[in-house]
């Protein structure tokens, strides 16, 4: 067998507490390897950013545990299954849920998203599979054929195909057009838990708990090679993006597999437990691993893990002799043909063969849907991963490798490794101490002979390949230096003082509204805030009172609303975000009781009270006819606030 590789190439990067009771199903974004979703007992979908101790956004609606998790390619939808066999589709741009899909009967044990076609692959329990249109909110064919659980999905990269590993130790290959079993390989000897296809060539890799991988030929139908002799099941398998290699994640290990010949190129000893779920990004491979409530996550520097037998570590087949490998490229198999739109061919089944599979929309879906919602727990990293719709903006935090941690004294580099070692060092470590993962070429002093470097950093504080000095006014001697520098700090001093003056301002005028509060209630500190005429005082207050509903009077809201039109349509976006988030608050506790009071039949007698709530009633819905204006204008926005007033203008639909 392979020996352990003895620095440290792997370590540990965090460990969270994900959920209040235990956790079920965790997975990684393949795009950025920056996205983790965990599900839990709780019956919610946690949304993660890796490295990041906080919780972005908290998906309700499911009201049984989350047995399956699954992120579309582009990391704008999310699809978890539940144990009661129901399944939802969320929009995480959107912030809210996009499709409710029944149709098993049993628990969802896996799902997985087409790669160009809004469609979903679903594997349960009652042994079939369904394959969804999440546009359509139906069910365009089901597969049957497994006899157990069908335990992982997925489709084909150029779409044509699904692949499905189950419990009857079976992994089948079905043809999407034709809605047919192509052909079931078998061999295994225990479950099949994993399965993934090559991303080049016409091959298929599974694990199974028989402690084997297999490698299946698609156009042959016929096993390739098979690698035993394991220690435990395999738990997931990923295949490298140039598809040189094969990664098995093991109980504690990592295992790097070659298939023509069989070979096991390396082994590393990773401390994760029992890996859920592996991604690839800027050379670094992340596991994440769960266990009661917590799930942890790891990182495996790859730029240090062999990926070819040039100095092979071990062989699975020693009574054979080493057959040099086909260089990368020249493939021995046919490739898969992308193609340049989305797959249309499933959708052309929809009208032949499932018009008795498909679902119509129902009242009580509806009010599933309802109930569902997107809870963001932390505002800043949501805007930062999900809201700009920029590559460009998307790109600078995706394309920063973990740092890893610094290896061990040269003289105990390759004693033998114990696995705390190689994985109990977190990366709070000194930023200074850290090599740099990605070596950069230096800029030449020369303004002549400058070049860019291959990776631009992103934390660059001068333009690349230009020199500051060549755009400044030449200086002569040291006293004209010292009179440049005179006139800057002149310009500082000159914004600061007033800076200072619009800070003193505010001070005062927030003092003036918390000693009304002090001595009063909300309303009354509200209404100074409005007196003084000044927006950010408003904001600050409003700020406040978002931070606990049970402040919000419907009396607050004929205050306020008034403001809040002015907010939603202010030049600064802090503003935009607080006028949101209060107007957001106001329709979810008061509007239906404002259509309601409004709807109800005149009293008989008098009743000064219901007169006054009536006519406040009149006053919100007045003011808020004139809000719902500004945000159907907004609603079209695509930058940071345009799905906010998408969403405000949902919960608006009942004024029109």
């Amino acid at each position: 067998m392979a020996v352990a590789v003895t620095t440290k190439t792997a370590w540990k990067l965090q460990e969270i507490m994900a959920h209040s009771s235990n956790v079920s199903s965790v997975v990684l974004g393949k795009g950025s390897g920056r996205m983790l979703a965990t599900g839990g007992d709780d019956c919610r979908v946690n949304i993660w950013s890796v490295s990041k101790p906080n919780c972005i956004m908290s998906l309700t609606g499911h009201t049984s545990p989350i047995e399956s998790l699954q992120v579309n390619p582009n990391e704008k939808l999310i699809v978890a299954g539940s144990r009661s066999g129901s399944i939802r589709v969320w929009d995480l741009e959107a912030a809210k849920v996009l499709r409710s899909l029944p149709g098993h009967k049993a628990n969802i044990c896996s799902l997985h998203f087409h790669p160009f076609g809004s469609f979903v692959a679903s594997g349960s329990l009652d042994t079939n599979i369904k394959l969804w249109d999440v546009r359509r909110k139906g069910c365009i064919f089901t597969f049957k054929g497994h006899t157990e659980a069908v335990r992982c999905l997925r489709f084909s990269p150029d779409g044509k195909w699904v692949a499905s590993a189950a419990d009857d130790h079976t992994v089948k290959l079905w043809d999407l057009t034709a809605g047919k079993l192509m052909f079931e390989f078998t061999g295994h000897t225990g479950p099949v838990n994993v399965v993934e296809f090559h991303p080049n060539e016409y091959l298929l890799a599974s694990g199974s708990s028989d402690r084997t991988v297999r490698f299946w030929d698609l156009e042959k139908f016929q096993v390739v090679s098979c690698i035993e002799e394991e220690a435990t099941p395999v738990r997931c398998v990923l295949f490298n993006p140039d598809g040189c290699c094969l990664y098995s994640g093991f109980q504690d290990s990592l295992r790097v597999y070659g298939w023509e010949p069989e070979r096991c190129f390396d082994v590393v000893l990773v401390n994760w437990g029992k890996v859920a779920d592996l991604s690839i990004s800027n050379n670094q491979l992340i596991g994440v691993s769960f266990a009661q409530s917590t799930v942890s996550s790891f990182v495996v520097d790859l730029s240090r893990v062999p990926k070819s037998d040039s100095i092979p570590h071990g062989l699975i087949r020693d009574d054979q002799p080493l057959v040099p490998p086909t260089p990368t490229g020249s493939s021995l198999r046919r490739i898969y043909d992308r193609p340049s739109t989305s797959c249309s061919k499933p959708q052309s089944r929809v009208k032949h063969n499932s018009e008795s599979e498909r679902h119509s929309p129902s009242s009580e879906d509806d009010r599933d849907e309802k109930e569902s919602k997107a809870e963001i727990q932390n505002q800043e990293d949501y805007k930062e991963i999900f809201q700009p719709k920029n590559a460009i903006c998307r790109t600078p935090p995706r394309n920063e490798p973990f740092p890893a941690p610094p290896e061990d004294e040269p003289g105990t580099a390759k004693e033998a490794v114990k696995p705390s070692q190689a994985v109990d060092v977190q990366t709070s470590l000194p930023k200074q101490e850290l090599p740099d993962p990605v070596q950069r070429p230096p800029i030449a002093s020369s303004t002549s002979t400058r070049t860019e470097p291959s990776v631009i950093p992103a934390a660059r504080n001068e333009p690349i390949g230009l020199k500051a000095s060549d755009f400044l006014p030449a200086v002569k001697n040291q006293s004209q230096t010292e009179l440049v520098d005179e006139e800057a700090m002149s310009q500082i001093r000159k914004g600061h003082e007033t800076m200072c003056v619009v800070l003193t301002s505010r001070h005062k005028n927030l003092d003036a509204v918390r000693a009304v509060w002090s001595i009063s209630d909300i309303k009354n500190s509200l209404d100074s805030a409005v007196a003084i005429n000044d927006l950010s005082v408003v904001v600050d207050l409003l700020n406040i009172v978002n931070q606990k509903p049970s402040l919000w009077k419907l009396d607050l809201c004929t205050i306020v609303l008034p403001q809040i039109e002015k907010l939603l349509q202010s030049k600064y976006e802090s503003y935009v975000q607080t006028g949101c988030t209060s107007l957001k608050l106001i329709l979810q506790r008061f509007l239906p009781l404002i259509t309601d009071i409004l709807a109800a039949p005149p009293s008989v007698g008098v009743d000064i009270s219901r007169e006054e709530r009536l006519h406040k009633c009149k006053l919100c819905y007045k003011q808020l006819k004139n809000i719902s204006n500004v945000v159907k204008n907004k609603s079209g926005l695509s930058g940071r606030h345009g799905s906010a007033f998408r969403e405000l203008l949902l919960l608006m639909a009942v004024l029109d």
